[in-house]
């Protein structure tokens, strides 16, 4: 499979053009984010960050996967390569909520496989979009494994939760989308799972220059473990945000650009993430899900020191948190919303 280019993010925005919604911005209160320790000869006076959070979570679906999976069906439309027995894809929950949605766009029939696992959430909405719903296993990858089999025995066309050029450079229409509001934006903080958010997002970023913060949970680090190792390894899957973070591989397309530079690899421990999760309701009224509050986590959460680190560890070794430098503007996606709000609990904003 080719690399991922910005071209093809380019090509995805036009296709996609007046299909989905444009991304809503809202900007964290002055002082929300504690910033970098400063030099202590620095005597100039100091500046907060500027934080933006990207509403992505109020697209169609509830995440930003309806870009990529409107890209991919269009796309496959305008080729004249769109079977009779429509599409197939395996899931968490969020791909196969858009490709269901976008299937329904094209009129063609959607089969969807998830893990037993799956929040009966998303559950429910895929049967409301007419999908074929079909429960395997207990992780995305058992589910993805029938999927190929479904799709090579019924003709069914397959589409990927995240391993596709066109699902990636759907999903990487969102960052131009946030420029044009932010046109001097320095950096941009994403959640990552298998990496198709990640991969479209930073291969945008790249091209303009800017910095990409890529976090996952702390046990479901496919990313940070492809990086490490140098290339895509099979990680143990663990994390409330298992859901849709919880990919036991990343692709080849988001190890590529994570290795061509400006981007910092951060862990989040799942604590952290029910944390963050809980602030967006407590400070905003914002229900998301957990994958969506590791984004925000990595900016919240505490620094964390190794008592026996005695050196610096080596580029490889991931953050545990990111702290933006004083003046730096910010811009943090939250990417989806397809949760159950009943474990948030209300209080009085402190």
């Amino acid at each position: 499979m080719r690399e991922l280019t910005y071209g093809d993010i380019k090509a995805a925005a036009d296709r996609i053009a007046g299909q989905v919604r444009p991304v809503a911005l809202t900007p964290l209160d002055p002082g929300a984010i504690r910033t970098a320790h400063r030099d202590p000869l620095d005597d100039r006076p100091p500046a907060n960050c500027q934080v933006w959070l990207a509403l992505e979570y109020m697209q169609h679906t509830g995440s930003f996967k309806a870009r990529g999976a409107r890209n991919f069906l269009a796309a496959h439309r305008e080729a004249g390569t769109l079977p009779d027995a429509g599409v197939t894809i395996a899931s968490g929950g969020n791909a196969g909520l858009a490709c269901a949605w976008a299937a329904r766009q094209e009129e063609v029939r959607a089969t969807v496989f998830l893990p037993t696992t799956a929040p009966r959430v998303k559950v429910r909405r895929l049967r409301a979009y007419g999908a074929d719903v079909r429960l395997v296993g207990d992780e995305y990858a058992e589910a993805l494994t029938a999927c190929q089999d479904f799709a090579g025995e019924s003709g069914a066309l397959a589409s990927h939760a995240y391993d596709h050029p066109l699902i990636a450079a759907g999903a990487g229409t969102l960052l131009d989308e946030i420029r044009r509001q932010i046109p001097d934006l320095d950096t941009v903080v994403v959640a990552v799972g298998g990496g198709g958010l990640f991969a479209g997002v930073a291969t945008a970023a790249h091209h303009h220059g800017l910095r990409t913060i890529a976090v996952e949970p702390e046990n479901c680090r496919a990313l940070s473990a492809a990086i490490t190792a140098g290339r895509p390894v099979d990680v143990t899957v663990d994390s409330v945000a298992a859901d849709s973070l919880g990919a036991r591989r990343t692709s080849r397309m988001a190890l590529h650009i994570a290795q061509e530079g400006r981007t910092h690899s951060v862990l989040v421990p799942d604590d952290e993430i029910v944390r963050a999760r809980q602030a967006l309701w407590d400070h905003r009224r914002v229900a998301v899900e957990h994958g969506a509050a590791t984004a925000l986590a990595a900016l919240t959460s505490p620094p964390r020191h190794r008592a026996d680190r005695e050196t610096p560890p080596p580029p490889t070794t991931p953050n545990w948190s990111y702290r933006p430098a004083g003046g730096e503007k910010v811009a943090v996606i939250l990417c989806g919303a397809n949760t159950d709000p009943a474990d948030l609990t209300t209080t009085d904003e402190s």
